[in-house]
């Protein structure tokens, strides 16, 4: 599975927010681009969507912008990826022993390891939250963590 730009922006941009949630103020999202480096304009839809999954929630008007929607301690990884790119998969390959999948040699056995590496996947990145990333990016934490 590859992190798309989509999902790695959309982090990005969220952790850019959770480090500055303590003050509950809006943020405008050209003050989150230039922070992070990001394109508005893609950012823009990208927020969009985010808001639509109910992580953050915008505000309009003179003083307007994003603000996280719950805890950083709330947000996994695995719900913003989700939020911007859909389901988390290794790939579109279909569930075991359903429409027919099992009809050839072996391919239900391989449907079944696909479908246990995406749960391991989506159990894995469940495990980081939006308050790991903001302890990590205070040096509160280690930057890195050892694989289970």
């Amino acid at each position: 599975m590859r992190v798309s730009t989509r999902g790695d922006y959309a982090s990005r941009a969220l952790l850019s927010l959770a480090l500055r949630h303590g003050d509950k103020t809006p943020t405008s999202v050209r003050d989150i681009a230039e922070r992070t480096g990001l394109p508005q304009p893609y950012l823009e839809q990208i927020l969009l969507a985010l808001k639509g999954a109910g992580i953050v929630i915008s505000k309009r008007g003179v003083g307007g912008g994003y603000v996280l929607a719950r805890p950083a301690s709330e947000i996994t990884l695995g719900s913003i990826v989700s939020a911007v790119d859909g389901p988390i998969v290794v790939g579109d390959f279909g569930e075991p022993h359903t429409n027919g999948a099992c009809d050839h040699e072996g391919q239900c056995i391989l449907l079944a390891v696909w479908s246990e590496v995406g749960d391991h996947m989506r159990h894995h990145l469940d495990s980081f939250t939006l308050a790991d990333m903001v302890a990590r990016s205070l040096g509160m934490a280690p930057a890195t963590a050892p694989l289970d």
